[in-house]
């Protein structure tokens, strides 16, 4: 039995979420269906995670398992002609079988998007902001996410995660033009809305509204209702997964 790593990427907005659920579109079914249908039988693949309702990937990774040999090229090629348009296959490859898309993943990095001027081009892939923030501040306040351990804080609430200890190396704001940034955070794992939560908290932060010992002060407290509100899901990419 070889397994295979499918390397793409998607565009969540007609999607709830990577993971299949009853009575809804997600993208692991899309992409389930239709290795089934080109390999003539059942195909079960495993995700790298899941993306909640209407979040995107610019990568994401999955494996299956297939007793034979795969044109992987050609393969690629047949995925992208049956997928829906908002659904795109990167490359395909066959790895050891101990690699797992989930568990072998070392690194996941998102980044969640915000414009500050109007903008009808931006608005499925971008939040506007309607106020100027103060991105300095808020990027101190990011500075301490690196120290953090425990992110119950930003954790939604009646989830069965078993633990809500994470590993955060990166968590910094970028500008990319005069009314343009992203929050870059990169992590061992991500608790579900966690990415979201951190966000709107750390505008809390920008706002004003919120000091840094405020700040520090929610984080310990681990108190999801001390924290600021979830930002909407259609700003938030998964950006790559390292192995």
């Amino acid at each position: 039995m070889q397994r295979y790593f499918v390397y793409l990427s998607f565009d969540g907005l007609a999607y709830h979420g990577w993971q299949i659920q009853p009575n809804a579109d997600s993208v692991q079914e899309q992409l389930q269906k239709a290795l089934s249908t080109i390999l003539r039988q059942p195909i079960v693949i495993v995700g790298a995670g899941r993306t909640d309702s209407g979040v995107h990937a610019r990568l994401m990774v999955a494996h299956f398992d297939f007793d034979g040999e795969i044109d992987t090229g050609l393969f690629v090629f047949r995925l992208n002609r049956l997928l829906p348009r908002d659904i795109s296959i990167e490359k395909i490859v066959p790895v050891d079988s101990n690699m797992h898309a989930r568990f072998s993943a070392k690194w996941r990095t998102y980044h969640y998007y915000v414009h500050l001027r109007k903008d009808p081009f931006r608005r499925f892939y971008s939040c506007q902001l309607h106020e100027r923030l103060d991105f300095h501040l808020m990027n101190e306040a990011a500075c301490h996410l690196l120290s953090v351990k425990d992110f119950g804080a930003f954790c939604k609430t009646h989830t069965d995660v078993k633990t809500t200890l994470c590993d955060v190396i990166q968590a910094e704001w970028v500008q990319i033009d005069s009314d343009t940034w992203f929050f870059a955070i990169k992590a061992n794992r991500f608790l579900r809305n966690m990415v979201r939560a951190v966000v709107g908290t750390l505008i809390e932060v920008g706002r004003h509204r919120m000091t840094l010992q405020q700040f520090d002060t929610v984080i310990q407290n681990g108190s999801r209702s001390e924290a600021g509100e979830s930002m909407p899901a259609n700003a938030l990419f998964l950006e790559d997964i390292e192995y």
